[in-house]
């Protein structure tokens, strides 16, 4: 069951991957983010569900890059925008990993 969990939430993670030269803290923190993500699904402090949802808000903060690069340059104000989206992400995986819910 827990190697199910880890393949579906790997396949979640691929678009992470696809990185971009123009906004390499952007891309390092996305990194980041998904190994804490991933860290709290193998310990058990992550259950599938807040799992799933975290991989949504990572997919939609990848989005928001990808739409950002698309026209070749990222502006301060994309920048920003993206930056504050990872803030609210990163107080999410924080909150998910420290409550009382567990995988079991």
């Amino acid at each position: 069951m827990k190697f199910v969990t880890f393949a579906v939430l790997a396949a979640l993670a691929a678009p992470v991957l696809a990185q971009t030269s123009s906004t390499p803290r952007i891309d390092q923190r996305q990194q980041n983010q998904q190994q804490r993500i991933d860290q709290g699904v193998q310990s058990g402090q992550l259950n599938q569900k807040e799992a799933a949802r975290l991989e949504k808000g990572q997919a939609r903060v990848q989005k928001m890059e990808n739409k950002a690069v698309a026209d070749g340059k990222v502006t301060a104000k994309e920048r920003r925008k993206i930056e504050r989206t990872q803030d609210n992400q990163s107080r999410k995986i924080a909150r998910e990993k420290h409550d009382k819910q567990v995988a079991k």
